[in-house]
């Protein structure tokens, strides 16, 4: 068990889950804002939380950049701390999301639902033209089927795809690498 804990307390781990469990935080009080103007906080408007993210992203590479490798920063350790704040910041944004809609106020899943089947429905000619009838049908028994727990996945997995391409630019931005070594 103490291999473990040894494992957690590298730097590469603890910075970006401390600037991850912060993300999630401004995240969360970003759907509650859209919750408390009458914004439905799922869905298309809530994405917007991803700037945040980044924004988190960046300093969490500066600040292990500058305060842990004293000016120096490997492309693979901002690779890394960019994902696993990502990923440890989604996670914790589910579970706050998954916790407000069971606790607090479910009519917002519910809400949120009859939006997207409502959307599904707006759009049936054309996507039975492109998908056919039966995938039509599919389609709207899958709305039906959705619970509040599938939107900690549905969060993982959509932020993942995202912060591909602005991890990569950030890491490269930031990344100085002591060549030293090589000239010996």
């Amino acid at each position: 068990m103490k291999t473990v804990f040894n494992f957690f307390n590298q730097s590469l781990i603890k910075v970006p889950a401390a600037f991850g469990a912060l993300t999630s935080i401004l995240c969360f009080f970003y759907f509650l804002a859209l919750y408390a103007v009458g914004i439905t906080p799922l869905g298309n408007k809530k994405i917007l939380d991803f700037g945040i993210h980044i924004i988190m992203m960046v300093a969490a590479v500066w600040y292990y950049r500058k305060y842990v490798g004293h000016g120096m920063l490997h492309l693979w350790e901002a690779l890394s701390i960019c994902y696993v704040l990502n990923t440890f910041a989604a996670i914790l944004t589910g579970w706050f999301i998954y916790g407000f809609l069971t606790y607090g106020d479910p009519t917002v899943f519910t809400n949120y639902l009859a939006e997207m089947n409502q959307l599904i429905v707006s759009t049936k000619g054309q996507l039975i033209k492109e998908l056919g009838q039966a995938e039509y049908q599919k389609m709207l028994a899958d709305v039906a089927n959705i619970k509040p727990a599938d939107l900690i996945s549905d969060e993982l997995a959509k932020k993942t795809v995202l912060a591909i391409f602005p991890a990569l630019v950030i890491s490269l931005i930031f990344r100085k690498q002591d060549y030293g070594v090589f000239q010996q």
